[in-house]
């Protein structure tokens, strides 16, 4: 009853300004602003101000609504943890065990450990070359 009376307060006092907007020869804004006036009434007359009304005043309402946001806390949060890898659980399994290209390399199981070589100084020669073709 009391957001029906509300509601229809804003109506009334928004017809009134929309009024006071046309005396003044505004009509475009005013026809706007009576356009936004009649909403609140439109919705108290489909029977919408009092469902949520009736929705906003239950206790078990808001007790569903915290337990679905702390679901969705839980869902992030566990998402960001297995994002930066400190699940054990969640890192995938290597491809290829670490020594077993070991006999290709003529290394052998028994002998040392190949030592990773550096990444190659990139060329941008060629690139460069493109560029000024294009007179960049």
């Amino acid at each position: 009853m009391l957001a029906e009376t509300i509601c229809s307060a804003v109506s009334a006092a928004g017809l009134g300004i929309a009024a006071v907007t046309a005396y003044r020869r505004r009509f475009l804004r005013a026809a706007r602003i009576a356009a936004y006036a009649l909403v609140p009434v439109g919705l108290v007359l489909t029977g919408v101000v009092a469902w949520l009304s009736g929705i906003v005043f239950k206790p078990t309402v808001w007790i569903g609504l915290g337990l679905l946001g702390l679901a969705w806390v839980l869902l992030t949060a566990t998402r960001a943890v297995e994002r930066r890898g400190a699940g054990g659980a969640a890192k995938a399994p290597a491809a290829v065990a670490p020594g077993a290209s070991a006999p290709a390399l003529g290394g052998g199981a028994t002998g040392p450990a190949p030592k990773p070589q550096a990444a190659p100084a990139e060329d941008f020669s060629d690139i460069e070359a493109i560029l000024k073709k294009h007179g960049i």
